[in-house]
């Protein structure tokens, strides 16, 4: 199995098992958050060290060490991605599985296991044509102050959504067309969904334009943006209109 088989399976059957645990009935709100949480990432932590011993490994939901470091291939996982939207039993929450090697998102998948979906580095699909008027996914919650700004300035409808990783792949999907986030995020949020949203030919950057570099050893990532190449110039000189 290579890098890309093992990290489509691995999102899936994480995917499965927290259905699973939601499905028990066992827990609910907070208590099912944290036990998808545990459950999801005891196995996928287990599996990778089985499978890929001499990789590096950062999982949201282990403690970090520094061992990672000095190694060139890092696997970068979030066991349940909108931990918030799974305990709420919504669609918009995700599973992701993501290799960098040398700090740049190479490989990876993202499972949407409410949407029954596995998208991936390996089997890239043609991204749907944007509509008259762009569509922006911000947070449901507290979408960013710039992602607001931006989408006035173009005329962009937003879109509230969960997960980093849904938002992201709501742009591979073709149902919407631009994820500016400035909130502050980790590489777990969206080194898996930068993966496959490059193999899928899609813009993913900073939001200063800069690339985004994994494997640091400050994991926080403060902004990303994620969008088809033909938007990314227009949406990058607004951000920085605003600085």
């Amino acid at each position: 199995m290579n890098d890309a088989q093992l990290a489509a399976h691995l999102a899936n059957v994480a995917g499965r098992i927290l259905l699973e645990v939601r499905d028990s009935g066992m827990f609910e709100g907070k208590a099912l958050g944290k036990a998808g949480d545990q459950t999801a990432n005891q196995f996928l932590v287990h599996a990778l060290r089985h499978q890929r011993p001499e990789d590096g490994l950062l999982s949201e939901e282990s403690k970090d060490t520094p061992e990672r470091l000095d190694k060139d291939r890092v696997w970068i996982v979030d066991p349940v991605d909108g931990t918030r939207e799974y305990g709420e039993e919504r669609t918009d929450w995700a599973v992701h599985v993501g290799l960098a090697i040398k700090g740049e998102p190479v490989i990876g998948a993202v499972a949407l296991p409410g949407l029954d979906a596995v998208l991936r580095t390996d089997m890239p699909t043609d991204v749907p044509p944007a509509p008259d008027r762009l569509r922006m996914v911000v947070s449901r919650t507290r979408p960013a102050k710039e992602a607001v700004a931006v989408a006035e300035a173009i005329d962009a409808e937003l879109v509230p959504m969960g997960s980093a990783g849904a938002k992201a792949m709501a742009i591979v999907r073709g149902e919407a067309d631009i994820y500016l986030h400035s909130g502050g995020q980790y590489e777990w949020d969206s080194c898996a969904p930068a993966a496959v949203a490059l193999a899928h030919g899609l813009h993913c950057s900073r939001i200063d334009g800069s690339p985004l570099v994994y494997n640091r050893q400050d994991t926080y990532m403060p902004d990303l943006l994620i969008c088809r190449k033909e938007h990314a110039a227009d949406v990058l000189a607004k951000v920085a209109a605003m600085a």
